[in-house]
């Protein structure tokens, strides 16, 4: 199992630089122009690859917590934060990629977006997001909580949205703007839970440092928010073609 662990592990390391990289492509490149097109694209499946391969480490170290991290100690402190904590991160990095994706594709046609695969990544991103910030509670790791409750904030928002019946023909484009940043947001934050704990594990748990991700991230999407904000003075409830994507 270790080999496998290990496979795994190279392979979320290569998708996962990928991606780390790609993002700031996207952020960077005109918004809806080519470059940023391919770069939203390359970031997307290459954060597909990462996630999924941190669903398959986060499963082998629920099972195997200290077989598959030989140099730990804590059998049920690590099979949070390396299964529970692991599983959620994944999921929530698919949930958040797939909803924002989604709202540029579906922006002519938002009742799309409420079909059951997306309402049902949605359902199983907020029981991972409840089973971590619980093992936190019982392991007494506020960094676990913590996450949790973003991953609650996060789906309620989202569904909140996704259960809407009319929405402005520009209001896709928000939702897409923070979905995809956050993607970014989990992206590095996942990044960090295996590189710390496995590299400098007396550093894994500073908040400090998990706390960078999230204030840059924010700090982007107030910035995109406040340049794409649709007008307030009219929304209609058809949907118009909208090169800005």
């Amino acid at each position: 199992m270790p080999t496998l662990f290990n496979l795994f592990l190279v392979i979320h390391v290569g998708a996962g630089a990928t991606a780390l990289a790609s993002f700031w492509g996207a952020v960077i490149g005109a918004k809806g122009g080519k470059a940023h097109r391919m770069w939203g694209r390359v970031f997307t499946v290459a954060l597909y690859t990462a996630s999924g391969m941190a669903l398959g480490m986060g499963a082998l170290s629920l099972r195997w917590p200290l077989a598959m991290h030989p140099q730990l100690t804590d059998a049920a402190l690590y099979r949070g934060l390396f299964g529970w904590m692991m599983i959620y991160l994944g999921l929530l990095a698919i949930c958040m990629a797939r909803y924002g994706r989604a709202m540029v594709a579906n922006r002519r046609d938002h009742g799309i977006n409420r079909r059951w695969p997306m309402i049902a990544l949605q359902g199983a991103t907020l029981a991972a997001a409840l089973q971590c910030a619980t093992q936190g509670v019982v392991l007494k790791q506020p960094l676990m909580i913590g996450v949790g409750v973003v991953g609650f904030a996060t789906v309620l928002t989202y569904l909140r949205y996704l259960g809407r019946r009319e929405v402005g023909p520009r209001d896709y484009l928000p939702q897409h703007l923070m979905a995809m940043l956050g993607t970014g947001i989990a992206a590095y934050t996942a990044f960090l839970s295996v590189g710390l704990i496995e590299l400098f594990p007396a550093r894994a748990f500073n908040p400090a440092i998990w706390a960078g991700p999230t204030i840059v991230g924010l700090g982007l999407m107030l910035f995109y928010l406040k340049r794409h904000a649709p007008p307030r003075a009219k929304r209609a409830g058809a949907f118009v073609e909208d090169g800005a994507t």
